[in-house]
């Protein structure tokens, strides 16, 4: 077997027995580490850092080994492939910044305001990334090749048409792009934020250079286009606090005695577990011939604990006027007027 055909086989069995002894060597040490950035590091860049290695070895090693009449052909080929497993090497260290983030901000605690603003820029910035590193590593490879080259040498010459065709073509792409660039540094929507789009309410459960998801309540998912949320209204509740007001509203008759559902108002809040204790109201908000309208006001710490509490207070209400004022529930009011018979 030739000199350079050892040279690669041996490459390639020292990667991977680099790989498998390092690798085991790496995670012994990073479970007694008390930072997650070792762990990290070992899961998204051991593989890409040993190849890379070996890829350069082979490559320092060529001219050496090599028939003169095969050493350009093999540098060509190991040069395309330092530039892929480089490419390969930049996105995994995104990812490894990703996963820090995601261990520092924590998106699932109750204050998260911080950590989604941190979540929402880092996910749009690292896609962003991720596709110009890949367009540069395959440009750069297609420009290795001399055919190409004098092809792209040819298209250059004439950039200002293609350039008008290609900006005619693609205006609706870059204007996704760039309102993805938007939401990432403006931050009208962020991960985890309590929406309220198409009527449907939901969270964002994912926001990506072209469309964001977002997940309705009883599960389902709603997919917008990334534009919709720099052309059109729709309401966020969770933009700058997560804390909500609740109401509810209750129809009684007039006779009902209001500084005493009131108090029974502000019982049944103390004694639930969803109130955050900083807002009860009882007002009379409206009046008609056949009964009054009640509106309670309670906050709670975000929109899901406030849909909780509403029920339950909703609930409660009504129970209470059922069992001790029955006499105060909604009526029709109607006279009867005897009819003397005629004689």
């Amino acid at each position: 077997m030739s000199n350079w055909l050892w040279l690669y086989v041996g490459a390639l069995a020292g990667g991977l027995i680099s790989h498998f002894v390092l690798y085991r060597i790496l995670s012994l040490h990073t479970k007694y580490s008390k930072t997650p950035l070792d762990n990290l590091i070992v899961k998204y860049c051991c593989r890409p850092l040993i190849w890379t290695a070996v890829a350069i070895i082979v490559r320092l090693g060529l001219p050496q080994v090599s028939p003169q009449q095969w050493l350009p052909f093999q540098q060509h080929l190991i040069g395309l492939l330092l530039v892929a497993l480089i490419c390969w090497l930049v996105i995994r260290i995104v990812d490894v910044l990703q996963g820090y983030i995601a261990h520092q901000f924590d998106v699932s605690r109750k204050d998260n305001l911080q950590a989604r603003k941190i979540h929402t820029q880092f996910r749009v910035l690292k896609r962003i990334v991720t596709v110009v590193v890949s367009i540069l590593a395959l440009g750069t490879i297609l420009m290795t090749f001399d055919k190409v080259r004098q092809l792209g040498t040819t298209i250059l010459a004439s950039a200002g048409i293609i350039g008008v065709i290609v900006g005619i073509a693609a205006q609706k792409t870059i204007g996704t792009f760039i309102a993805g660039i938007q939401i990432a540094f403006t931050q009208p929507i962020r991960i985890d934020d309590v929406v309220i789009v198409e009527n449907e309410w939901g969270r964002i459960e994912e926001i990506t250079l072209t469309y964001v998801v977002v997940k309705i309540w009883d599960l389902r998912r709603l997919i917008v286009p990334i534009t919709y949320f720099i052309e059109k209204p729709f309401q966020n509740w969770t933009r700058q606090t997560a804390d909500l007001l609740g109401t509810v509203y209750i129809y009684v008759d007039h006779t009902v005695p209001i500084d005493t559902v009131r108090e029974q108002l502000h019982t049944i809040l103390k004694e639930s577990e969803h109130w955050d204790q900083k807002v009860c109201v009882l007002q009379v908000t409206n009046t008609t011939e056949r009964a009054i309208e009640l509106r309670a006001l309670m906050s709670a710490v975000d929109a899901s604990t406030a849909w909780t509490l509403r029920c339950e207070v909703r609930e409660k209400l009504v129970k209470l006027i059922q069992e001790k004022y029955p006499q105060s529930l909604p009526k029709v009011r109607a006279e009867l007027k005897q009819i003397q018979p005629q004689k």
